[in-house]
């Protein structure tokens, strides 16, 4: 349908009369042929005009001709083609035009906002809640980074000592002295080469084969198809979405751990034609033969991680296209069959031009070689991921120091000990108080159970009742912390989570009654809000407590914590401690705020007086 938008000419018959021997006839077929040529919209545009005055005249000697009637009625149905054919096509390019105008002011971009003056490195980030640029910078040459410092420095915005900033640690590969990057992945070698143009036996170019060729010889010493990067891989969210990041080489990258995951993204294979196009081609029909390709071409990764493996498979594919990474791959396309074209344009730009200098430096006669994680680059892939199935279990709340886990997404932290123990942080902001105490570790979030017939009262965890509980057990695993534990003929089992999307911590409890009469159990949850920082409230805590306020909610079964603001423009951290219930019975839900209420005078967490009779 568009390319006969275009074109519309192409469904007529060609104008071939062989039996006119009509001067108008052997115009037309030289204009045919000027139709039916390579033609840009550009020069439909502009030519249109002279070819429509050229009809005109192939039309009137036809009329004057009176063997010419079918020529006349060609000439005829062609006219109008092309006058719309015109119009469309100069309309095209205006918004073309157009397009390029507004990207070429959107491109015009501040990197100074993101750079640190004082070690001359752009930082990963901004923190725009904080107010503050990331700490971690940019730091390494084999970076996709570099094609950012490259156009800030062609921009006159940084100086040139700032690509000269750039790390350049070496290691062998293959005999060839080869850049070391962060995670070893073929994004962090190759992305720039898709619009940079390279130059040959220079240390980025030296850099880039060697990484694909480290590529090919682990491939093989896995057995398996090669092409590994940052990418989706088998685990999802609680919304089905994969998850995200990069992967890489062991032996490329100074992160540790690359051993652990065998991830294999397609693209990655597809952008090796710019530097190896026959092993690249040999590979790609080896992903074809794993299952790699669907409807819209390649998918995103092959992920062999065992423990992401479904039972009875050999690898899970991760069935989902990311434009960005199918982008990449066109681009690379582009650069193998079309003879670079975009390294043409960004070569076109003078700026850019000007500081072509940088992508031609040699490699350093002498320079100090290291060999990042050596032994975890020949370990076996089978070897390498069988941490990955980490657990720890502890039994014994009182053996020795409090053993620690750690839940975090980035932003939320929960600390939990296997007592019970810990607090919940948000970014640099203490939600919940916690002091350091490995003897009696007795600060953190803690529910307490209550049989309402009895009185008795109890934890799930060994804190802050401290009673021994048979079958106790402490159990911590990557995505979340449990602790199971039988007292009063009652099962209690509490899980500790913190959401990956979202800033929110999960803790459920479950019960189960092995007596055999009904069992009524009121469940209290006890925190104390801070919503500072941790040293604040360190220095002194009563005038921290005097400005966290709580508004209660009923409808809702929540509590609402937030700081009241010292200045008008701060913005306070809020918090909200919501209960869900779930059961056949749920009787009346309760609040307390006040910490001294809930404990008594003297009390204590382990007797507080609101659970007493």
């Amino acid at each position: 349908d568009e390319i006969l938008a275009r074109f519309p000419w192409l469904h007529l018959h060609e104008p071939l009369q062989p039996h006119l021997n009509h001067e108008a006839a052997h115009e037309l077929k030289k204009l045919w042929e000027q139709l039916n040529s390579a033609l840009s919209l550009r020069r439909i545009a502009t030519e249109t005009e002279s070819w429509l005055a050229k009809l005109d005249d192939l039309l009137e000697a036809a009329h004057s001709s009176r063997e010419s009637a079918t020529l006349a009625g060609l000439l005829s149905d062609l006219r109008p083609l092309l006058d719309a054919a015109g119009q469309k096509a100069q309309a095209t390019v205006n918004e073309l035009e157009n397009l390029a105008q507004r990207c070429d002011e959107q491109a015009r971009l501040d990197f100074t906002v993101l750079y640190d003056p004082v070690r001359e490195l752009f930082s990963i980030g901004y923190n725009v809640s904080q107010h503050r640029l990331d700490p971690s910078c940019y730091d390494l040459l084999a970076s996709e980074a570099r094609l950012g410092s490259y156009v800030a420095i062609a921009l006159g915005q940084v100086e040139q000592n700032h690509w000269f900033r750039l790390g350049r640690s070496l290691t062998p590969t293959g005999g060839k002295p080869t850049l070391i990057s962060w995670s070893g992945s073929m994004f962090e070698y190759l992305m720039p080469m898709l619009v940079m143009p390279s130059y040959e036996n220079t240390l980025l170019d030296f850099s880039c084969k060697s990484a694909v060729a480290r590529q090919i010889q682990y491939g093989k010493q896995i057995n398996l198809p090669w092409g590994i990067s940052e990418s989706g891989y088998n685990l999802r969210d609680a919304d089905a979405n994969y998850q995200y990041r990069a992967f890489g080489v062991p032996g490329l990258g100074y992160k540790r751990g690359l051993a652990h995951d065998v991830v294999i993204a397609p693209y990655a294979t597809v952008m090796a034609l710019m530097v190896a196009p026959e092993e690249a081609c040999k590979n790609l029909k080896a992903l074809r033969d794993e299952k790699a390709d669907g409807k819209y071409g390649l998918y995103e990764a092959l992920d062999y991680t065992p423990s992401r493996v479904p039972s009875g498979q050999t690898h899970a594919v991760v069935r989902s296209f990311m434009v960005h990474h199918q982008g990449m791959s066109l681009l690379s396309l582009a650069y193998t069959l079309l003879d670079r074209p975009m390294q043409r344009r960004f070569n076109s730009n003078p700026l850019f031009k000007s500081a072509e200098l940088l992508l031609q430096e040699r490699v350093p006669r002498e320079t100090a070689v290291l060999y990042p994680h050596e032994l975890e680059a020949g370990k076996e892939r089978e070897t390498a991921v069988a941490a990955e199935n980490t657990l720890r279990v502890f039994t014994d709340p009182n053996a020795g120091p409090p053993e620690v886990h750690l839940l975090s997404n980035g932003k939320y932290h929960v600390m939990v000990t296997n007592s019970g123990g810990g607090y919940s942080r948000w970014n640099d902001t203490q939600m919940t108080r916690w002091r350091e105490d490995a003897t009696r570790d007795n600060w953190g979030t803690f529910f307490y159970l209550r049989d309402v017939d009895s009185g008795n009262v109890w934890s799930p965890t060994h804190q802050p009742t401290l009673e021994a509980k048979p079958g106790y057990e402490a159990i911590f695993s990557q995505s979340r912390a449990e602790f199971r534990a039988r007292l009063n003929e009652i099962d209690s089992h509490l899980e500790i989570a913190v959401s990956p999307e979202n800033d929110v911590e999960v803790r459920r409890i479950m019960l189960t009654n092995h007596s055999d009469d009904t069992r009524t159990i009121e469940i209290t949850s006890y925190a104390e809000i801070v919503l500072n920082s941790a040293a604040a409230d360190s220095a002194h805590l009563a005038f921290s407590n005097l400005f966290v306020q709580t508004q209660i909610v009923p409808p809702q079964n929540a509590i609402l914590c937030s700081r009241r603001p010292r200045a008008s423009s701060e913005k306070p951290p809020w918090i909200g401690h919501l209960l869900l219930v779930h059961g056949n019975e749920v009787g009346k839900v309760s609040f307390e705020t006040d910490r001294s209420r809930f404990i008594g005078r003297g009390g204590n967490l382990s007797s507080p007086a609101a659970l007493k009779d």
